[in-house]
């Protein structure tokens, strides 16, 4: 595999998510001019953009920062700084292009981790993590949040102020991206080794005999 060059976008991008919750609670109405909703039908395209970078509480913030970090540094140091940045805004933009369908308002970067979650998936499906208090493959771990997003769409868990849809889209854009760089990228570069056929002739007088 190619070794690739890392330039801590996975760091700087949960550095704006601090910055811009703290401007949503010291600037009135800043939420609401960036917030994912129905004013995007309007021409207001960049809430499309600006609504990753919000969150709803503490919590909501310290979920997605923890996943971020943690997530985003794997992806990052495995395909390098700028594919990591499309799978990270194309995963959050699109998921939030559904999502505001289905939803009068959204905010978060739930969408575009999860981008990264089904990347990662792709290219390291049996890594191993932490998830649901046990340690498993990458594979099963998204596979289970997966399933609990269905579940939640198909209202057999309450949804609560968990955007079930944008976690879907958002996964589903980083699994295609995955197949992709997995096809196209560093991993199809690979050189493959051929033996001489000599050499195999050699081996096989020496020890298949």
């Amino acid at each position: 595999m190619v070794k690739q060059k890392i330039r801590f976008y996975f760091l700087w991008l949960s550095l704006i998510c601090i910055g811009v919750f703290i401007l949503q609670n010291i600037i009135p109405g800043f939420t609401e001019f960036f917030i994912l909703n129905q004013n995007v039908f309007g021409g207001e395209i960049w809430r499309y953009f600006s609504s990753i970078f919000l969150h709803g509480s503490l919590v909501h913030l310290l979920y997605n920062l923890f996943a971020l970090l943690l997530f985003g540094f794997i992806l990052e140091k495995t395909i390098g700084s700028r594919k990591f940045l499309v799978v990270f805004f194309a995963s959050g933009i699109i998921a939030n292009i559904f999502a505001v369908n289905y939803y009068s308002s959204s905010l978060g970067a739930s969408g575009a981790i999860y981008g990264i979650l089904g990347c990662i998936m792709i290219l390291r499906p049996f890594m191993m993590v932490w998830a649901f208090g046990l340690i498993m493959p990458m594979f099963l771990a998204v596979g289970l949040w997966v399933v609990g997003d269905v579940l939640r769409v198909m209202g057999l868990f309450e949804p609560g102020n968990v955007g079930s849809i944008a976690h879907l889209w958002g996964i589903g854009v980083g699994i295609l991206l995955g197949f992709w760089f997995r096809e196209f990228g560093s991993w199809s570069r690979i050189k493959k080794i051929e033996v001489p056929d000599n050499y195999v002739k050699v081996w096989e007088d020496r020890f298949m005999k």
